[in-house]
């Protein structure tokens, strides 16, 4: 296929320092964030490229050079953000791109993937990092999830699991190929939070799973009965308690105070970086 024919939209290229230690490492990690989203979340703190599609649009060959750049620039990986809209043409540029270059891939996607792009990736994403944000079908309804979100999340997971059945990592302890799964710990969400744990662990107890204290409201949501608010020390303790009551092995806690808006990108500086490296 001929990559000039595919067309893009990203929103920002670099080096990222605030994944799990495992994915930024040393030098970060290569983040590609596109623009769009499947999801439609009202308390996003990426709204601005995830619903608004502020980006800059690209053909599948200034992907591929984009990619190469941030190999050369000491990235740790390739992690390809909010990917799951543009799946079927990311097939290609990865397939081109596992010729040219050498890092892992990183699938860093809502968890809502198709199971036939999933299965159209394989050989192709060495480490899965989806958000597995919702078990329950009513709350995923309410915040914009796709129909039957819990379900094509737990098929999804599945066959991630399958194309990665081992989490395999160097001797820096970066993860070179597995899953790692995140779970955005929600106010007031606590049985949510539980049953993502559960459903997790059904699917394989040692699955590493990322319980992520990191939400703020954004004013989207001010006036929202719970989203207003930040979790509390006590909502947070509770998912800690939730992931070992559901026997899972290995994972990943954070700082209550990550909840703030400095991990956000700067979206608006980013698209100008982004014009300047592909040449105006």
């Amino acid at each position: 296929m001929d990559l000039k024919s595919l067309t893009f939209r990203i929103a920002r290229v670099g080096l990222h320092r605030f994944e799990e230690p495992c994915i930024s490492g040393e030098n970060g990690s290569g983040t590609v964030f596109f623009s769009g989203c499947d999801m439609r979340c009202p308390f996003c703190q990426n709204a601005e490229i995830s619903r608004d599609g502020k980006g800059v649009n690209v053909n599948g060959e200034e992907l591929l050079s984009l990619f190469l750049h941030l190999e050369k620039e000491g990235a740790e990986n390739l992690n390809l953000v909010t990917p799951t809209p543009w799946a079927e043409r990311l097939i290609p540029a990865l397939k081109e791109y596992k010729t040219r270059g050498k890092l892992p891939v990183v699938w860093n996607s809502n968890g809502a993937d198709a199971l036939p792009h999933l299965r159209g990736l394989e050989g192709l994403v060495d480490v899965w990092l989806p958000d597995l944000k919702y078990s329950d079908p009513a709350l995923a309804l309410e915040y914009g999830a796709p129909e039957n979100y819990p379900e094509r999340a737990r098929a999804a997971l599945k066959e991630m699991r399958r194309q990665a059945p081992e989490d395999v990592f160097d001797e820096r302890g970066m993860m070179r190929k597995g899953v790692i799964v995140r779970h955005l710990v929600l106010p007031g969400a606590a049985d949510n939070t539980a049953g993502a744990m559960r459903m997790i662990a059904d699917i394989d107890r040692t699955l590493f799973v990322s319980v992520m204290a990191q939400y703020f409201p954004t004013p989207a949501v001010k006036d929202h009965p719970l989203l207003s608010r930040r979790v509390t020390a006590a909502e947070y303790d509770k998912a800690l308690d939730a992931f070992f009551a559901a026997g899972l092995k290995n994972g990943f806690s954070q700082d209550p105070e990550s909840a703030t808006e400095d991990y956000v990108p700067d979206f608006a500086g980013s698209i100008e970086e982004l014009k300047d490296l592909l040449g105006g």
